[in-house]
């Protein structure tokens, strides 16, 4: 199974880029990750402009990213789900992409394109934290729908 994931952030080193690694080699038991940042320059200077010109920026560049595989989206108002639930989301994929927008979220067009949306949290989270968040919550899966004792 192939998972990527694909935000959009700026490629800087982290305090996390540690926790990434470890978990990302957990994960490579069960499947083959990729993680994708993007942070165009039209991106940057939408920033400038308005938080509506700044969604359309990031449908933009993640445009190309939808044409393969089930696509997840992230989302603040997205559908709340659990472990297990979220374990269903990876069951039976050949290929499976999470889309994490920039700060100020996606626009509802783009949202409509994914296959499924989904919130991590109530909670307003960075996104280097949401990642992380996002990581274990894959390998959890992974771990429930193999019987891996990670989970109990």
């Amino acid at each position: 199974m192939n998972i990527e994931i694909i935000s959009i952030a700026k490629k800087e080193k982290s305090v996390y880029d540690p926790l990434y690694k470890n978990l990302e080699k957990m994960i490579s038991r069960f499947a083959k990750l990729k993680d994708t940042e993007i942070f165009p320059k039209d991106v940057a200077k939408a920033h400038t402009i308005s938080p509506e010109v700044s969604q359309k920026s990031y449908s933009k560049a993640l445009e190309a990213y939808l044409d393969k595989g089930f696509c997840i989206m992230l989302h603040p108002d997205g559908k709340m789900v659990d472990s297990f639930e979220f374990s269903k989301l990876l069951n039976d994929k050949m290929s499976v992409k999470f889309f994490i927008g920039g700060a100020y979220g996606f626009e509802k067009e783009f949202l409509n394109k994914g296959h499924a949306i989904i919130s991590l949290s109530d909670l307003t989270m960075s996104h280097k934290i949401a990642k992380v968040v996002l990581l274990e919550q894959i390998y959890r899966g992974f771990s429930l729908l193999n019987n891996h004792p990670y989970h109990k």
